[in-house]
């Protein structure tokens, strides 16, 4: 986490950046329903865990839960004020979480998922197909998905992969922030370059059994083995363009006519740090004046604070405006076009945000934005939910045209022993 000033600065952004006029408005409405706006990625359920001990029943967020004694991003009322059709919720657990605990954990966030869809039926609704979103849509609810964020989360084991998508899951982010024992992470050192026989075998089985595959988080060498081996379109589902910012979560140029060829989608993130290079050397350059504070004031934390505080009212943290996001749809467009974009948040999964988009309630600014840049209503629609139910659509057509296969019992080799010296 960073210092108080991130705080500030997230609650500064979450008031809107602009205003809407009503002829915009009225076409954002149009265009939102008819097609579901669906994103990507919302981290609520690790919130409800970390914040408010998995209290579902107890912790009201119908509205106003950026007044909660620990604030959050979602709530009801700012998901129909942000005009939301579908929400992947992730039930994201930590990646040196491993093994039996990382089954059970994941147990318990997608049960998180599932109780708070039973809390909020007349606005909620789980979600399992991409009938079931349109469907859900049309009501008026907001259909909910779950999206596991982390390979590491099944345990090296297919028959848990086989479970999580009976219980609901519709997408697996094959790594998260570190290395798993069959995939590497964007976010730490290569080990397996790319994807091993084993890792190769989950991708199969995610396209038999009708999972979508995850492409954020993981490193390029493992976007690239991935798309050469599915059978079916993949997703990043909270990513933005490495053109733009070179950060190791964004997606490289290669990589995005790959996508295109695949029938992908790349939902692009909300966060600054991915978004915007400035705000990135601005965190670099905070987080090393907090570890010199930790060299200088050893012992003395409230020199270390008093230090670090008057570095940052030095030097204020750049805002990142809602155009930004807009610039890393447009260059997925362009590099792979109208047809692979969406849009995937990350809300309650940042500590910072962008101008207007600090709660699910900013969504018509960014297509605001959009449609001040001549975006025409097909276009439009394509980015809101018509490029993800158009995936999801074909993953379930994958599945059932490999209904006949058997499920893999594929295992992952276990690790060489250790050469012990006797002498």
């Amino acid at each position: 986490m960073k210092s108080l000033l991130l705080i500030a600065a997230l609650l500064s952004s979450a008031a809107p950046a602009q205003t809407i006029d009503r002829a915009t408005q009225t076409r954002i409405d149009r265009v939102l329903k008819a097609t579901p706006l669906i994103d990507g990625h919302n981290d609520l359920p690790w919130e409800l865990r970390t914040k408010y001990g998995s209290n579902v029943e107890g912790t009201d967020v119908s509205a106003n839960s950026d007044k909660l004694p620990h604030a959050l991003m979602t709530d009801i009322a700012r998901l129909h004020a942000g005009r939301m059709g579908a929400q992947f919720w992730s039930v994201y657990i930590p990646s040196d979480v491993t093994g039996d605990a990382a089954i059970r954990t994941t147990i318990e966030q997608i049960d998180i998922v599932k109780r708070l869809a039973a809390r909020y039926p007349r606005d909620l609704e789980m979600a399992y197909t991409a009938a079931d979103i349109v469907r859900i849509h049309r009501a008026g609810r907001v259909a909910s998905l779950i999206g596991i964020e982390g390979g590491h989360q099944i345990g090296n084991s297919l028959p848990t992969l086989r479970a999580f998508h009976a219980l609901g899951a519709r997408y697996m982010t094959l790594t998260h922030f570190k290395n798993n024992d069959w995939a590497d992470s964007a976010t730490d050192d290569p080990a397996h370059h790319g994807l091993t026989d084993f890792g190769k075998a989950v991708v199969a089985e995610m396209n038999r059994v009708g999972m979508m595959i995850d492409l954020s988080h993981v490193s390029p060498e493992t976007m690239r083995a991935a798309l050469s081996v599915t059978k079916a379109p993949v997703i990043f589902s909270h990513s933005d363009a490495r053109a733009l910012n070179d950060h190791p979560r964004n997606v490289p140029d290669d990589v995005l006519k790959l996508v295109a060829a695949n029938g992908g989608v790349v939902m692009v993130n909300f966060y600054p740090g991915h978004l915007s290079a400035a705000y990135r050397d601005w965190s670099a350059a905070h987080d090393a004046e907090e570890a010199r504070g930790k060299g200088l004031f050893t012992g003395q934390p409230e020199r270390r604070k008093a230090a670090l505080d008057a570095w940052a009212t030095a030097h204020p943290a750049p805002l990142v405006p809602v155009g930004v996001v807009a610039d890393h749809i447009e260059h997925v467009v362009q590099v792979a076009g109208h047809d692979h974009v969406g849009i995937g948040g990350d809300l309650d999964g940042v500590d910072v945000a962008v101008q207007g988009l600090g709660g699910v309630d900013g969504y018509p600014l960014l297509f605001a934005e959009l449609i001040h840049r001549s975006w025409n209503d097909a276009d439009l629609g394509k980015l809101a939910g018509g490029n993800l139910l158009r995936v999801l659509a074909r993953v379930e057509a994958v599945a059932a045209s490999m209904k006949d296969v058997p499920p893999s019992r594929a295992t992952l080799p276990p690790a060489s022993p250790v050469a012990i010296s006797t002498q």
